[in-house]
């Protein structure tokens, strides 16, 4: 009880980490923090684009609660006044600090990041962060490109730095102003790298020489996968030297040798990021917080890095839609450290060898929905209450569960996901269960399939992901109602997970599956 709250969230990462088992990965500080942390291993986002995803985890509320599956309305005054994670803090004394990349700025957050509701103060952006679109990239003839692999020399950047480092920077600063204050507080830091462009110091390339690149192991179209359910990557085929390579609309392929460049460089931003979380964290072992600090990382969604043909996020598969998630919780997930003691000591990618195993891992298949009742109960407050069938009247309330249950694991064990629930609403055959979903315009592919605004969707994916399987359907949606027609069903998609881990084979059309039909439309 009486504990602090760092969250940490980052921008399209895919659990690409050494903790994870990821064997080319340098992530020794992210790995570090697993070593002290409950890890869970399948933990999946509610929709695998950044506001969506974001304003689902901070209220609690699933997509259809909150109305927003594209960029452009504030779930306030669209959907309810719903009561945000951090907000919920603030109410209960907490000191509410949002830097970096938290909500998803511009009108799904009111342009404000739900300031004065969520926080205490204003939000810090930092001011490098306008510069991340614009010609900063050296291409070979010396000329500058917005590019979508974009290592830089930092000195060349305009302001002489970079978006996350001034996010780690400011982070100290306040970690520095609370110390000594009497007030909890309730930190949010986001990261904005490995989100595109792909703009991180060069010296990081030197982890990755491109000879140690592989493909996907699966990178081309799934002979079975419906058109309806594969994302055209219109973003990246916006930048630069993607546009030079002038692929095809909408399935590519890319060049063998551009995606391992992409690959490289998603690497690359990744152990970028790892530096900034390993200050960040020694910083909170140097102002002596460490004790008494729940961290909790995690990231909005993850990114396809070429598999079933495709990069990016905005699909349902497990590549777009498994985050990281890890807790780390003084006197629970480790035993609390002497006076003085480092728990966090800094960590050099490029010297640092040697993994850290995670200190309790569990595989049991969680949702980021239920991050809000999860932390309030690491916390010590009220776990806000389930929320009713319908809860657009209803300020606070949850529709995910605390995993707090999931946490008694022996130090050093591996729970299985398969037994016990932790509840009968997001459980199926007594497992625990993830829903994740997608909208479309269309049963094609379209220039705006990625993306669709909310008047555009046509389609609705609902995704359901337990420990065997990933069971798809493609339904019939109504944009002027909010209301998915599951009589119409456009396609469906079932991937065995035991033989098929890579979601390469659809076997929906030759297999009878009402059961888990009956669930999905519930």
């Amino acid at each position: 009880d009486g504990m602090n709250v760092l969250f940490i969230v980052v921008d399209d990462l895919r659990p690409v980490l050494g903790c994870y088992g990821d064997k080319l990965v340098k992530s020794p500080n992210i790995d570090q923090l697993a070593s002290q942390s409950m890890v869970f291993s399948n933990a999946y986002a509610q929709q695998a684009v950044c506001a969506p995803s974001r304003v689902s985890f901070l209220t609690g509320r699933r997509p259809d609660t909150t109305r927003l599956y594209d960029f452009y309305s504030y779930w306030r005054v669209h959907a309810g006044n719903y009561s945000t994670m951090p907000q919920y803090f603030k109410e209960n004394g907490y000191l509410t600090l949002s830097v970096g990349k938290v909500f998803h700025p511009g009108v799904s957050s009111n342009y404000s990041d739900d300031y004065p509701y969520s926080w205490s103060i204003p939000p810090f952006h930092p001011s490098a962060e306008k510069h991340e679109n614009e010609k900063t990239c050296r291409g070979k003839d010396g000329k500058l490109y917005a590019n979508l692999v974009c290592p830089v020399d930092v000195t060349e950047m305009p302001e002489g730095t970079l978006p996350d480092i001034q996010s780690t920077e400011e982070a100290i600063r306040l970690l520095n102003a609370v110390k000594t204050s009497r007030q909890k507080f309730f930190l949010a830091v986001g990261y904005h790298k490995p989100h595109i462009p792909l703009r991180y110091p060069q010296e990081f390339l030197k982890l990755y020489p491109l000879e140690n690149i592989t493909l996907a192991p699966d990178p081309w179209v799934p002979k079975e996968l419906p058109s309806v359910a594969y994302n055209p990557w219109m973003d990246i085929r916006q930048r630069d030297d993607v546009k030079a390579l002038n692929v095809s609309f909408p399935y590519g392929p890319l060049p063998d040798d551009f995606q391992r460049q992409i690959r490289q460089s998603y690497y690359a931003a990744v152990s970028y990021l790892d530096v900034q979380i390993g200050l960040l964290l020694n910083a909170l072992d140097n102002v002596g917080l460490s004790n008494n600090t729940i961290v909790v990382f995690t990231a909005d969604h993850g990114w396809s890095l070429g598999e079933h043909g495709e990069w990016a996020k905005y699909s349902n598969f497990d590549v777009a839609t498994r985050v990281p998630l890890m807790f780390y919780v003084p006197g629970m997930t480790t035993s609390p450290v002497s006076q003085g003691a480092g728990v966090f000591p800094y960590l050099d990618p490029f010297s640092h060898t040697g993994g850290s195993a995670p200190q309790g891992q569990s595989k049991k298949v969680v949702e980021l929905v239920s991050l809000f009742p999860t932390l309030a109960e690491l916390a010590g407050l009220r776990v806000p209450p389930v929320c009713p069938a319908t809860s657009f009247g209803v300020a606070l309330c949850t529709e995910g569960t605390s995993i707090v249950p999931y946490f008694n694991v022996p130090a050093g064990r591996v729970e299985e996901g398969e037994e016990g629930c932790a509840d009968t609403d997001r459980c199926f055959h007594g497992e625990p269960v993830a829903f994740s979903q997608y909208p479309r315009p269309a049963d094609t592919p379209q220039w705006n399939s990625d993306k669709p605004k909310l008047e555009d969707i046509r389609v609705m994916g609902y995704s359901m992901r337990t420990i065997d399987y990933r069971y798809t359907v493609w339904v019939q949606f109504d944009p002027s109602n909010f209301s998915a027609n599951f009589e119409h069903v456009h396609a469906g998609e079932l991937y065995m997970m035991e033989n098929d881990p890579n979601q390469d084979h659809n076997i929906y059309n030759n297999t009878s599956h009402g059961w888990s039909f009956k669930k999905i439309c519930d």
